[in-house]
């Protein structure tokens, strides 16, 4: 990882559950993950199915690092869930740094029921769905449930994110290296909401709103959380028709249309938005002629691929 690159990587683009077939190649079969890297720091968003295949690239350069296992590269990565519904936590237990003793795994996310987010992970992905329990995890964890008021600071002296609890971002001065990330909650997704993320990095800012559906009249606090943002991930999940369908409305969902998304890049002023949270039947031939109708739009509107890489 390079001193100051902030760089972005889609590991899983669509929503509800994976898909495996030859017509879902292009855009991608896997769920909800975007890997995130901004300078010495690696940080995930969401841990659906993607985040298996970044898990066992990350393994890789571990392993690649030492023949001399006591002198391997430790690993160090935050992740961050948006909310525990299935398709953002179903690759967790298979993400192999987990299983490794000199990984630092720091997890932040939203799970807005009484329990926490630990318990709740404790209960859907483990124990009785899985061979293992939470706490058998040989890595170093931290599980941290996070609110609006948050916010988390990375930075070279510390191992693992602070969190400092503001009631604006005036309060914080950043250091010229500081990774700030900041959160803004959407009530809009059954039944408790969904967390967004803005990751700022040396005067850029990426913002991360899945799981999201837009008000009339636009979500308006979103707009203003995006506000000018180097790049806005923004979900999609839905045509405008499928959303209207009589036969099977799609309104109340907690999800967005791509009519949506690209009504609230524009409203923010985004440098570049992509189009994320694809439903699991929308095969490639369907999102590339979704892709060039918004691309003849705006050039710098696009579909999240599996595999795409955007330096900001």
């Amino acid at each position: 990882m390079k001193n100051n690159e902030f760089k972005v990587k889609f590991w899983g683009t669509r929503g509800s559950y994976p898909v495996a077939n030859q017509n879902f190649l292009k855009y991608g079969g896997n769920t909800s993950c975007v890997e995130v890297i901004a300078g010495p720091h690696r940080i995930i968003l969401d841990g659906g199915t993607g985040i298996i295949p970044l898990g066992d690239k990350i393994f890789k350069e571990y392993i690649s690092s030492s023949e001399n296992a006591l002198d391997r590269t430790p690993i160090n990565v935050t992740v961050l869930l948006s909310h525990v519904h299935q398709d953002h936590i179903q690759g967790l237990n298979f993400f192999k740094p987990i299983n490794i003793l000199n990984t630092q795994f720091s997890l932040f996310g939203y799970s807005g029921f009484d329990t926490t987010l630990y318990e709740n992970l404790s209960e859907l992905i483990y124990g009785k769905s899985f061979p293992i329990n939470l706490y058998d995890i040989t890595a170093d964890c931290c599980f941290a449930d996070i609110s609006e008021a948050d916010i988390l600071i990375l930075n070279k002296e510390t191992p693992t994110p602070l969190v400092k609890r503001i009631s604006d971002l005036s309060e914080i001065k950043p250091k010229k290296d500081d990774v700030i990330i900041s959160f803004m909650k959407s009530n809009s997704h059954p039944n408790y909401g969904v967390m967004c993320f803005k990751i700022s990095y040396q005067g850029k800012n990426l913002v991360f709103a899945t799981d999201t559906e837009c008000y009339s009249g636009g979500s308006k606090k979103l707009e203003l959380f995006a506000k000018d943002a180097d790049l806005l991930i923004h979900d999609s999940q839905y045509t405008t028709e499928d959303y209207l369908s009589n036969a099977m409305p799609k309104q109340g969902f907690g999800h967005s249309t791509f009519d949506m998304a690209y009504e609230t890049a524009n409203a923010a002023n985004v440098k570049k938005l992509a189009f994320y949270h694809f439903d699991p039947s929308y095969n490639d031939e369907k999102l590339t002629f979704i892709e060039n109708i918004f691309n003849n739009k705006n050039k710098n509107y696009f579909l999240a691929k599996e595999g795409l890489e955007i330096c900001l």
